[in-house]
């Protein structure tokens, strides 16, 4: 029997129950079912949510019920662990600044690169870390950036990033550039800048670095990989501040770690990242 009949099941079952304890007394207690009590959007549903655009190699073809790419492979992986069959599984989409902010959400869990970061859990849960990226710096050839191999070489350009994003922090605390970084409300808005010469660089993560080099930013590359800033960058999957399912989403990401999964599906999606030069 799948989830989903099983929770059609549970349901007339305590909604049979609820009826002759009513008829007992006379009164009703306040009782819900075991299904609204696990804390889903959706009783027999896990609603997973990713970006308004979801990339790759984090999920192919902006379709993450393919289960292709990193996310998406993760999500599924989750999900399983949860005991919940892909066809039980429900994607929605947010902005990234929309599923960290305070109030209710319309997912049971959000994956889009979420660094974890104090300030963050103030308005959602975090998951146990489901990755660790480092940041790394891209630009084009023949432009300033050309030909610097260390992060002395980085102060004087005019590097951009993300607003709100790890990348922004690492650029601020490890480059501590003399030109005022250029902050931007999306990394589609620092690629356009970087194309349009408005600035010489910009540090994103090293997988999207090494895939946007590869395939979407022509005549790119990636002058080198920084070292960690003030917060380690650790992605963890989002969720409603003191969500029910807080606790047992974590605990598949560990089994997950534990039994390999993770290091596997990494190694699938985001392996060819390797080899870059950490700059000094």
């Amino acid at each position: 029997m799948t989830r989903s009949r099983l929770a059609t099941a549970a349901a007339g079952f305590a909604l049979a129950a609820l009826t002759l304890a009513g008829c007992a007394s006379g009164a009703d207690d306040g009782s819900s079912t075991a299904e609204e009590d696990a804390g889903y959007v959706t009783p027999g549903t896990l609603t997973i949510a990713t970006g308004d655009i979801a990339y790759y190699p984090y999920v192919i073809d902006d379709d993450p019920a393919s289960g292709e790419g990193f996310e998406a492979a993760v999500a599924y992986a989750i999900a399983d662990k949860l005991g919940f069959a892909p066809e039980d599984v429900e994607w929605v989409r947010t902005s990234f600044e929309a599923a960290i902010a305070p109030g209710p959400k319309n997912f049971d869990f959000n994956i889009q690169q979420y660094t974890i970061t104090d300030e963050r859990k103030q308005a959602v849960d975090f998951s146990t870390p489901y990755y660790s990226a480092s940041q790394a710096i891209v630009a084009v050839e023949g432009g300033a950036a050309d030909g610097v191999d260390s992060i002395d070489g980085l102060k004087d350009l005019v590097i951009g990033a993300m607003a709100g994003s790890t990348s922004a922090q690492t650029l601020e605390e490890v480059v501590e550039p003399t030109t005022a970084p250029q902050l931007f409300g999306s990394n589609e808005d620092v690629v356009a800048a970087l194309t349009a010469g408005q600035i010489d660089a910009f540090v994103i993560d090293l997988p999207t670095a090494y895939l946007a080099t590869a395939m979407y930013i022509e005549d790119s590359f990636i002058v080198g990989e920084l070292p960690a800033g003030g917060i380690p960058d650790e992605w963890g999957v989002v969720l409603s501040k003191d969500s029910p399912l807080t606790e047992q989403v974590s605990a598949a990401i560990d089994e997950l770690r534990e039994d390999g999964t993770l290091a596997a599906i990494t190694d699938e999606w985001l392996g060819e990242g390797q080899g870059v030069t950490l700059l000094q």
